[in-house]
């Protein structure tokens, strides 16, 4: 199934709680966001990361 890019795909609570804090909810919001800035934030793993990347990817999408 693929991604909606309206919504985050299912990654952790803490993950997720970093990314709604610095204003990112939708997936489309992420493409061409430097891995390193998402990676800055409290929270955010390498899991929620791959996670994050692949479901941009389904899209012809990815972080930057």
């Amino acid at each position: 199934m693929a991604s909606s890019l309206d919504t985050l795909p299912k990654i952790g609570a803490p993950a997720t709680r970093a990314l709604h804090g610095a204003g990112y909810t939708a997936l489309r919001q992420l493409a061409g966001v430097p891995r390193a800035d998402l990676a800055k934030l409290h929270g955010m793993g390498q899991k929620a990361l791959g996670i994050l990347q692949a479901a941009l990817e389904e899209h012809g999408l990815g972080l930057g």
